[in-house]
């Protein structure tokens, strides 16, 4: 029997867990994260987790895919593959609905398209045979592989090496790699007008900051997670993390972080439009409509056929 699959994403600052909980509350479901930096324990202000928005009516939402690993630590699309087919398949068998929740692109796609990863070992013998290769070169090695859809996986020597030494290895090891159980898709985009997004962006920013983001980043840096790891961990933490090194004022810190948010809201929906244009249906709910009727929509919607399969 196949499972049908909400998925609720959308860019930063839209409202996606709310929507997502209270829809979770009506369908008897559990959410399962779609969120890259939400994954690690002690990151909570900065990544927005909203934790108080998984209770409804006094009910609490199992949530997945969440605080599950140490700051500091590695998480890869492929883990979270894992991640979301042990979760997926634990809810299904407990005759719940699965919901999945969350802005990181990749991941959403990876579900809804049944990306094949390999978990690769580092093989240092391959990177002895790499050393002579230019950037370029492993490139167009990359390219001859798979389809380079951004520069994340070649902005860096490291990164492109990683990229191609998991390509290798999934062309030397076809079956090792997570399969995906059969399920229907509908994806639902939250949506906000371009000035409301700002605006809201600029709003939640605020709030964070209040909410004592700068000492959540401070700890962070006390507990040993490397200054070079927290730079990786996205606009907030990077930002933040220089301000407290002394490398900006407070002000400039604030005016570039929400420079940078604004610029990741706008490099989301550039993702987000990539996915339709390959195929994949995003259903476009205005942001604007009072959460209960935003709810009302995507029940009605889902409860019908207009889900697609994969």
């Amino acid at each position: 029997m196949t499972t049908k699959l909400l998925t609720i994403t959308g860019p930063t600052a839209c409202g996606k867990t709310a929507l997502a909980a209270e829809l979770a509350f009506r369908l008897g479901g559990e959410i399962i994260s779609a969120d890259s930096r939400q994954v690690f324990r002690g990151m909570d202000i900065g990544t927005g987790k909203d934790l108080a928005d998984y209770c409804v009516c006094g009910t609490r939402i199992p949530y997945h895919l969440i605080d599950i690993r140490n700051a500091g630590e590695e998480y890869s699309v492929y883990q979270f593959l894992n991640g979301f087919i042990e979760a997926f398949q634990s809810i299904v068998n407990r005759g719940r609905q699965p919901i999945l929740c969350g802005g990181t692109g990749l991941y959403v796609e990876a579900v809804v398209k049944g990306y094949q990863l390999a978990d690769a070992p580092i093989d240092p013998d391959f990177r002895r045979r790499m050393e002579s290769f230019s950037d370029q070169q492993l490139t167009d090695r990359l390219a001859s592989l798979i389809r380079l859809h951004n520069h994340t996986d070649t902005e860096t020597r490291d990164r492109l090496l990683r990229a191609l030494e998991i390509q290798e290895y999934r062309l030397a090891h076809p079956d090792d790699y997570p399969h995906l159980p059969s399920m229907s898709h509908l994806v639902v985009g939250v949506l906000y007008p371009r000035d409301q997004v700002v605006q809201r962006i600029g709003q939640r920013l605020r709030q964070r900051l209040d909410e004592g983001m700068t000492e959540e980043v401070q700890q962070l840096l006390d507990s040993g997670v490397p200054e070079e790891r927290l730079l990786r961990y996205g606009l907030e933490y990077r930002h933040v993390t220089r301000y407290l090194r002394g490398q900006c004022t407070y002000d400039e810190m604030y005016r570039d972080l929400f420079t940078d948010i604004r610029r990741f809201a706008k490099r989301q929906m550039t993702w987000f439009r990539r996915m339709e244009r390959q195929g994949i249906p995003i259903h476009w709910i205005d942001g604007t409509l009072p959460l209960a009727q935003k709810a009302n929509i995507v029940q009605e919607a889902f409860l019908s056929d207009s889900c697609e399969s994969s």
